[in-house]
């Protein structure tokens, strides 16, 4: 068989997401582009490799065993390169990372700083949430993920960084914003804006009012970012459960408040996560080593505001 790595590289895309289409635009290619250099591979593999049922995509059992093969081939091309990039130093190399999108209100910070300090180092960041950590995390695709609350598992190893408060939310001329020691059940009668399902946020609210005696919402509206619930919050509509990390403008300038809600904060932390036994450049382990030892020291959590909840200093 004559294979070239483009083709692998495509077919990986296309297996990962089961959509030409997605492919070609994480590849920068046009769809048409796509489909050729899947032939070609098919062709040269003497089997089909996807099929389609209706308007979804499959891999067929030689899909399987390629896709398998081809995550391999990526890993050890990966490996040389990491191999190399050792031989320079900490002045070059290549860092890859995956964040959630809550943490992306904080982890440039910490990129600029590290950044200053190995200047000569490239840096390749997703902003995501926690559904698609988990794939690339899967997939051995990044060297680090940035996210809340692991899920359990041999595969994965973790190390908390940084505390994660979750508040609640509210416009400054809400009824509830002067109110101290709001029951939890109060907020039953509130509509309440949350992320999309694949959120950590989302999940951590439900698992937190599951745990408070099953609370259910009246009426709840679902946005799929944290600014457009900031937003909506800010706009009268409801109340949020948002990382106190995404709110310091709006709190300094007063466009939101933390309500004084019993057994808030929910406290959370942020973590660094990779692979188990991943092999990591000299440039992602001094990265580790800095998100580490360092984030409490360079990183705060906002202030609350003019509401008196207590938010523990990190």
């Amino acid at each position: 068989m004559n294979i070239t790595l483009r083709q692998l590289k495509v077919f990986e895309a296309v297996a990962r997401h089961l959509n030409y289409t997605r492919a070609a635009e994480e590849l920068f290619l046009s769809q048409p582009a796509v489909s050729m250099q899947i032939k070609q591979l098919e062709e040269q593999v003497g089997q089909p490799l996807f099929e389609q049922m209706g308007k979804k995509v499959y891999l067929t059992d030689a899909g399987k065993e390629v896709y398998r093969y081809s995550l391999a081939i990526e890993h050890h091309l990966s490996e040389m390169q990491m191999v190399l990039e050792e031989m320079k130093g900490l002045q070059h190399g290549r860092l890859t990372l995956t964040v959630a999108s809550t943490a992306n209100y904080f982890v440039p910070t910490l990129l600029g700083i590290f950044n200053q300090r190995h200047r000569g180092v490239t840096v390749d960041i997703e902003v995501t949430n926690r559904e698609n950590l988990l794939k690339a995390l899967s997939a051995n695709t990044t060297d680090f993920a940035i996210m809340g609350r692991p899920p359990p598992g041999p595969e994965l190893e973790y190390y908390p960084f940084l505390e994660n408060p979750l508040v609640v939310l509210a416009a400054p001329e809400h009824p509830l914003a002067s109110r101290k020691q709001i029951p939890l059940e109060r907020l039953a009668e509130e509509t309440f804006i949350m992320r999309e399902r694949g959120s950590g946020t989302r999940a951590a609210r439900e698992r937190f009012f599951d745990e408070h005696g099953g609370i259910r919402f009246r009426k709840t509206m679902e946005m799929n970012s944290n600014e457009a619930i900031k937003q909506a919050v800010q706009a009268g509509l409801g109340l949020g459960v948002l990382s106190i990390h995404t709110l310091e403008v709006e709190l300094m300038l007063q466009r939101l408040v933390v309500l004084d809600v019993v057994d808030f904060p929910i406290m959370r932390h942020w973590y660094i996560v990779h692979r188990k036994g991943k092999r990591f450049s000299a440039v992602a382990q001094a990265f580790k080593d800095f998100v580490l030892s360092e984030s409490e020291s360079l990183l705060t959590v906002p202030s609350s505001g003019s509401t008196s909840a207590a938010v523990p200093p990190v």
